[in-house]
């Protein structure tokens, strides 16, 4: 089993990528210039800081710290007003990790208190730990969040299971040496090195999480002694 199953919240738990691209589209608007979806799908999975940068290359006039506080705070307007729109079979397999006794914790490139706003609307106290994108040295693709975590819970980072939806986060969930499990949202995210590509969470169970987790392992281990 693995001792942890880490957990990005965007696109993963959570699908507030529309928040996010409403909230960029209003931004660049405000200053005279156009967004399209295609510019918005560059910024999934980025780190907020690098995300500002492009926003101030198309002419949002704005500090970066500002241009991250100010989409926070869309966002964090959004869920109150709109509601969480979570992803399928996210919750529910939260729950039944929680229930199995598997730690959780939560890999976000958001800020603390935009993943705190998640996670107090989840219902349960599904994640014994949060590492957010202000409290990371280097953002995702890096791996140092996903080791963060994994120092913080004690455990191995060989020992724990990532669930991404991005290329970015994908990339430092395969960096850090977890085993990866891909479940793409809006954008493919074949052949970039996942263990596991499931199309959905809807359905999934623990003993799918363990099996997924124990294959992946065994076939590291039989690579190592070829």
């Amino acid at each position: 089993m693995p001792h942890a199953v880490l957990w990005d919240m965007d696109g993963t738990v959570v699908d507030t990528e529309p928040y996010w691209m409403a909230a960029e589209t209003a931004l660049v608007e405000s200053f005279g210039g156009t967004w399209s979806h295609e510019q918005a799908l560059q910024l999934v999975g980025n780190g907020l800081m690098e995300s500002a940068r492009i926003l101030q290359s198309v002419g949002v006039d704005m500090e970066s710290e500002a241009i991250v506080d100010r989409l926070t705070d869309d966002v964090r307007t959004a869920l109150a007003t709109r509601g969480v729109p979570f992803r399928p079979g996210a919750r529910e397999l939260l729950q039944a990790l929680q229930e199995s006794g598997i730690r959780t914790a939560l890999v976000t490139m958001s800020l603390r208190r935009m993943a705190e706003s998640v996670v107090d609307l989840i219902g349960f106290d599904a994640f014994e730990l949060i590492v957010a994108g202000d409290e990371v040295e280097h953002a995702k693709p890096h791996p140092a969040p996903y080791l963060q975590a994994a120092d913080a819970l004690g455990v191995d980072i060989a020992d724990t299971l990532v669930i991404e939806d991005s290329i970015t986060g994908l990339a430092s969930g395969v960096a850090s040496g977890a085993v990866t499990l891909a479940v793409p949202h809006m954008i493919a995210l074949d052949g970039l090195g996942a263990d596991h590509l499931w199309p959905t969470l809807d359905g999934r169970t623990v003993d799918d999480v363990v099996a997924a987790f124990s294959s992946a392992r065994t076939t590291r281990n039989e690579g190592m002694t070829r």
